[in-house]
């Protein structure tokens, strides 16, 4: 936590992420130890953390950033063995024979290229030889190389061409299944040095656990795994512990009545009144960066990032983001979410939405204006993703709108009573909510239905005021 209130002094991005750099470097000198993160659900040891991929990012006034840990799995932290310190230079080579280039190389040239071993006078070393030594037995099992393979295809072919019935695919069939297979190829972020965290995060999940692996030296192991987590200092974050538990009791309600809702709950572990570590949604960014790194609509993003609006992968897309947005708009309304743009709604891979930062819920305001009236965000571009105001996408929306809140107020104890448990405490004590909930809970005439906003809203989807934050 020293580290991110030494990065809050620094005046620029670049300079705060060197920093990092520099202090994650350091700390990697006590590594492994037993030490652990608890945003994790199994017990691990942590042992190495690639500073280089550390980020700071987007704040004002703060510096949060992102790292990443590599763990050990362990079956009981505290009795399980502390791995041992691997050094840096002693990293494994993860390349398979299979990867390696075999036309026209025997099998005897290529257990050749392997028995010529510098003669280590350190003992630390000796590691390297053995594993040199294992992918010199395994060779032999390698009895065709893939140019064999495929001679061998082609005989095959040809032989049994007589045999077989032909088979004939249009070529419009193999233009869409290759438009769909490029779209399922999603785009990098160019490198922003006012906003480093852009490429990181873009960066496909999966592809960042093989490239940290490849260059760890603890890589080999089979019970490596791969955390992330981001750190915050300077922010209260028992709000968002409060919005956190509750965006689980409506995940839970509309599991249960079969609403098919989604909402992506993200654990918080708040460690003191100004410190606490978020669990980070990976493959996914905010909308901001979408629309700042392509300078395209977010209808026009869709299209460039899963294809023509006809694909499969579109309209599956699309659904995420109906479904996504209907319940995010639900949490909202539910917990008068404050401080809504498009730095803190997140956009992933498979077309949802996600809503982060929920430092201003029910009572509670940016310096106490209490100026947003609006029950949720939804902007026309929301809307032009769902096909338009008139589309069955957009009538989708509403229905799960009214699904859902109708869940929800079956079962309004369990979540108003998560609500007045945490106001028990003394740091919420503040917050006004459980009347407020309560109302937007019931099915009383007199509180507001948020259904009657969408005539209103079918004429002007974005009235005057209701995005004072919205950027791009």
């Amino acid at each position: 936590m020293a580290i991110g209130k030494r990065l809050a002094t620094l005046p620029t991005k670049e300079q705060k992420t060197q920093r990092l750099i520099s202090e994650l470097s350091l700390l990697n000198h006590k590594l492994p130890a037993r030490v652990w993160l608890p945003t994790a659900g199994f017990d691990h040891h942590v042992v190495r953390v690639p500073h280089t991929q550390a980020v700071v990012l987007n704040s004002k006034d703060k510096a949060p950033y992102l790292i990443y840990v590599e763990v050990l799995e362990c079956e009981n932290f505290e009795t399980s063995t502390v791995p041992v310190r691997i050094p840096e230079n002693r990293i494994r080579s993860t390349r398979s024979v299979e990867n390696l280039p075999e036309c026209g190389i025997t099998h005897e040239q290529r257990a050749s290229s392997f028995t010529t071993v510098p003669n280590y006078d350190n003992d630390d070393e000796a590691w390297s030889v053995d594993d040199i030594g294992e992918l010199q037995v395994e060779l032999p099992e390698l009895h065709t190389n893939s140019c064999d393979n495929i001679s061998q295809f082609s005989v095959d072919s040809i032989t049994s061409q007589e045999s077989k019935e032909p088979v004939f695919i249009a070529a419009g069939d193999i233009r869409r299944r290759l438009s769909e297979q490029l779209a399922h190829t999603p785009t990098t972020f160019r490198r922003d040095p006012e906003d480093p965290s852009a490429v990181a995060l873009k960066e496909p999940w999966q592809e960042k656990v093989r490239r940290i692996r490849e260059g760890s030296p603890y890589g080999h192991f089979p019970n490596w795994r791969l955390l992330s987590v981001i750190v915050k200092c300077g922010d209260d974050l028992r709000q968002e512990l409060l919005a956190f538990q509750v965006l689980k009791q409506l995940q839970s309600i509309w599991e249960t009545e079969r609403v098919p809702l989604w909402i992506r709950p993200y654990k918080i572990l708040v460690i003191s009144a100004d410190s606490g570590m978020i669990e980070p949604v990976v493959n996914a960014v905010s909308i901001h960066q979408v629309k700042k790194q392509s300078q395209l609509s977010l209808l026009d993003y869709f299209l460039q990032e899963h294809g023509s609006c006809t694909t499969e992968a579109f309209l599956t897309a699309q659904r995420n983001f109906v479904q996504s947005c209907a319940g995010y708009c639900l949490v909202c309304y539910l917990l008068q979410v404050k401080d809504r743009h498009n730095g803190n709604i997140l956009l992933d891979a498979e077309g949802h939405i996600i809503h982060i930062d929920f430092g201003f819920i029910l009572s509670s305001s940016p310096r106490n204006l209490g100026f947003e009236t609006s029950a949720f965000k939804l902007t026309s571009e929301f809307v032009d993703v769902m096909g338009g105001l008139d589309g069955d996408m957009f009538n989708y929306y509403k229905m799960l709108m009214l699904q859902g809140l109708i869940a929800a107020r079956k079962h309004m104890d369990r979540v108003v009573q998560v609500v007045e448990i945490m106001q028990q405490g003394k740091s919420l004590s503040r917050i006004r909510a459980g009347p407020t909930l309560r109302c937007a809970l019931s099915s009383s005439s007199s509180c507001r239905f948020p259904a009657a906003m969408f005539p209103r809203l079918q004429h002007d989807p974005e009235p005057e005021g209701t995005f004072p934050h919205e950027h791009d």
